[in-house]
């Protein structure tokens, strides 16, 4: 009995958000509904229109109306487990991710089909068990079961050596001329948004120069999602952000435990391509540490070279980057339901990052 409790109160914990920001630790309980969790004083503040209503609804329900009620901080720690959660044929893996409606683009139903680079040869080795020549067999026969499964999904030798080392050099270039920025959160005051995540970040659209394998990346992973769509729970994706290139630069930076989308902004899948060379967790860390709701596991994830990573962006995967003490590349993509992203906007759920234009996605260029 003692066990069972134990597990109970363990799963209780992952339950418990900030409305706002999603963050999972040092959280205060609503005096009013008791039922609600936030951060901080400020975030309640700016919560309360939304939550007002359920707040009410909920006081009218309490057992005993008469009983007083006082303010309760509860503490929520991360749980552990002596097992990580491992999907059907590999671990996972991922990387840093941000809060709700950073510069987000849509995605075009109409594109096709990409072709490999014309500088890369064809690399016909097996991710998972699946060849890479056809996405549409690797994401029906591997992806689709595995995520509505497990709801995570590692695809590893995505794209074969060489075309991943050209990504990658991509990617160093562009570190390199400084258009990096502290990732940021939305809703989340600037003073201490590095407390809680210590990544360097940029938007890529893919038309940028020197940015055309990113480009072929962001692409491979469409195709994955249109033979993916309409068999991912009951999704139906119409649009994707454009891809956020980070770097933790190697200094014991991390990402605290969190949820993509904790508020329904329309986010369902989030897709991260890890670029990592000769990757050890033991000596560089950088975990991705995911604790799927309902078990007392957790999934331990490496970033490693060429692995691409799917996972459900909602409340169901809290997630965590741990402190990385080398260099760690991570390109991410968030995938849009169409229905759950119109009430998303109708609310205005976005936050700052809400750029309300739409903006055609062109077929992907070849890299040079």
């Amino acid at each position: 009995m003692e066990g069972k409790s134990s597990e109970s109160e363990s799963l209780e914990r992952e339950r418990q958000y900030c409305e706002l920001c999603g963050k999972m630790e040092n959280l205060m309980k609503c005096g009013g509904c008791r039922s609600s969790f936030y951060c901080s004083k400020e975030h309640q503040k700016r919560d309360w229109k939304k939550h007002k209503q359920l707040c009410k609804k909920a006081d009218k329900q309490q057992a005993d109306p008469a009983k007083p009620r006082a303010k309760e901080r509860d503490a929520v720690q991360s749980s552990t487990s002596e097992h990580s959660k491992q999907c059907s044929t590999s671990q996972s893996n991922s990387a840093a991710v941000t809060s709700a409606g950073e510069s987000e683009r849509d995605f075009i139903k109409s594109a096709t089909c990409s072709d490999t680079p014309s500088d890369a040869k064809p690399d016909t080795s097996k991710p998972n068990g699946q060849t890479r020549s056809s996405p549409q067999k690797l994401a029906q026969d591997y992806i689709v079961p595995c995520m509505n499964k497990h709801g995570i999904c590692v695809v590893d030798n995505f794209l074969g050596d060489e075309i991943g080392s050209s990504i990658l050099e991509d990617v160093r270039a562009l570190y390199l001329t400084g258009g990096f920025t502290d990732g940021q959160l939305v809703s989340q005051r600037s003073d201490s948004s590095k407390d809680i995540r210590g990544d360097k970040i940029i938007w890529v659209e893919g038309k940028e120069p020197g940015c055309d394998r990113i480009a072929f990346l962001m692409s491979r992973m469409d195709d994955l999602i249109r033979h993916c769509n309409g068999k991912l729970d009951n999704y139906k994706i119409n649009g994707r952000t454009k891809a956020m290139v980070a770097c933790y630069p190697g200094n014991g930076t991390g990402y605290v435990r969190h949820v993509d989308n904790p508020n329904g902004d329309g986010r369902c899948v989030t897709c991260i391509y890890y670029l990592n060379k000769d990757w050890d967790a033991k000596e560089h860390g950088g975990l991705l540490r995911i604790f799927p709701e309902g078990t007392a596991q957790f999934a331990d994830i490496e970033p490693k070279f060429d692995r691409l990573l799917f996972f459900w962006s909602d409340r169901r995967n809290p997630h965590e980057v741990q402190l990385a003490y080398e260099t760690r590349y991570a390109i991410t993509v968030w995938y849009f339901d169409a229905d759950e992203r119109a009430r998303a906007k109708e609310k205005y759920l976005t936050g700052a990052g809400e750029k309300g234009v739409k903006v055609e996605l062109n077929r992907p260029s070849e890299p040079s």
